[in-house]
């Protein structure tokens, strides 16, 4: 997955926790949370999203490494999917 996928991807999580959100609005480089106004739970209801759809495990000490969507972009496209066994 490109870059360009992996962002699409990425906003299409977001908004099955944001429905209203406006993809064409957010920048890049601003923290995410802050642009769609999502309280803590929502967060964390986008990370854990996110590690499901791309299986991919997001620590808890990383968290502060996904705070945009150029950083959630750069950390998954750095990271293998893990696959679960069977």
């Amino acid at each position: 997955m490109n870059d360009q996928e992996l962002r699409a991807a990425v906003l299409s999580v977001v908004r099955t926790i944001a429905p209203e959100l406006d993809a064409g609005r957010i920048e890049a480089d601003k923290p995410l949370r802050n642009q769609i106004d999502l309280d803590s739970m929502d967060w964390l209801n986008v990370i854990l999203a996110l590690r499901e759809k791309f299986r991919v495990d997001i620590p808890e000490s990383d968290y502060g490494k996904v705070q945009t969507l150029n950083a959630i972009v750069a950390y998954l496209g750095a990271r293998p999917a893990q696959h679960s066994p069977g």
